[in-house]
């Protein structure tokens, strides 16, 4: 197992590499940060001199080695906008955009497994179509149209949650207060993975049920709560797994739509004001966390493959 991580670990390095050359040059095409300096009140010796403080007054090539240079040195470099280090701008907003997609990767598993599940086990009825019927209306349902619906209802209507921010203005924030300003984004997210993962969890718990194993084991008189929990679940956790690695990626980038819909202060208001502004560096080091983030995924994923299936391991 551990030459198996270290192989995933070096296979990592070439991949990350790649990823940053094309974020790099997508980036570049976009346009220059110095295009967003142009006005009467700026003059073409005041802009070239940012430019050459900035470095882009050489190829895209080279500036793409001077970033890297400094990456592999711990430098993610200064924003252009607040000139404030991108490291210290990621890392006091990272843990608001974790605490959401936790939140929201935990309730949306609650909801699917039980759901996939039961589904599962009551395939072709009324109660079968109810929740399939259900999990395509979360996977069709835009996120940005029903975090709008429940700021309506809730928000605009009712006045039982707060709509926007982390915590109350004024206020200390406290556990109860952030749980107050959690709740609706964490459910715009918990409905998009619960609807995907529904009929996932629906498959794979039926593919394995008409397995002959399950056949035998319901001949044998065993209860067929103990056949579904100890013999098809988690023979049928494999799959889901997969599909559960997946809804990291997903749900970092679909945190950036709903934080900038609920001001929520993670690292969506971030990325959106640096792509508006085409500040580089904070691009640049999203895109790099991002990039880490999809890749430890895979390599959790594979982990949990080993204890979930132990003859993986051999």
């Amino acid at each position: 197992m551990g030459k198996y991580v270290l192989k995933k670990l070096l296979l990592a390095i070439p991949i990350l590499l790649g990823i940053t050359i094309i974020d790099y040059g997508l980036m570049s095409l976009a346009g220059s940060p110095l295009d967003m300096l142009t006005g009467p009140r700026m003059t073409q010796e005041a802009i070239a001199l940012r430019a050459e403080r900035w470095g882009l007054n050489e190829p895209v090539y080279m500036q793409y080695l001077h970033w890297l240079w400094e990456v592999l040195h711990g430098n993610l470099g200064y924003s252009i906008k607040s000139y404030q280090p991108v490291s210290e701008m990621i890392g006091s907003h990272v843990g608001p955009t974790l605490l959401l997609m936790g939140t929201s990767l935990l309730l949306g598993l609650i909801i699917a497994i039980p759901a996939g599940v039961y589904s599962a086990v009551h395939r072709y009825k009324k109660r079968d179509y109810a929740v399939v019927s259900m999990s395509f209306i979360f996977s069709s349902i835009p996120g940005f149209f029903f975090a709008l619906i429940l700021i309506f209802f809730l928000t605009v209507r009712l006045g039982w949650l707060p709509s926007s921010g982390m915590s109350t203005p004024g206020t200390g924030g406290d556990a109860a207060d952030v749980l107050r300003h959690l709740i609706m984004p964490a459910l715009v997210l918990s409905v998009e993975v619960a609807g995907s993962n529904i009929r996932y969890i629906r498959s794979s718990v039926l593919e394995i049920l008409e397995m002959d194993y399950i056949r035998t084991a319901r001949a044998k008189g065993i209860g067929r709560r103990r056949v579904i929990d100890t013999h098809a679940f988690r023979n049928a956790l494999l799959p889901i797994v997969t599909v559960i690695g997946m809804q990291i990626p997903t749900l970092f980038g679909g945190a950036v739509i709903v934080e900038q819909i609920f001001s929520w202060p993670g690292l969506g208001l971030v990325t959106m004001s640096a792509v508006m502004g085409r500040d580089y560096p904070v691009v640049m080091g999203v895109c790099l966390l991002s990039a880490v983030v999809v890749l430890a995924a895979n390599l959790l994923t594979d982990l949990i493959y080993a204890l979930v299936d132990p003859t993986i391991k051999y």
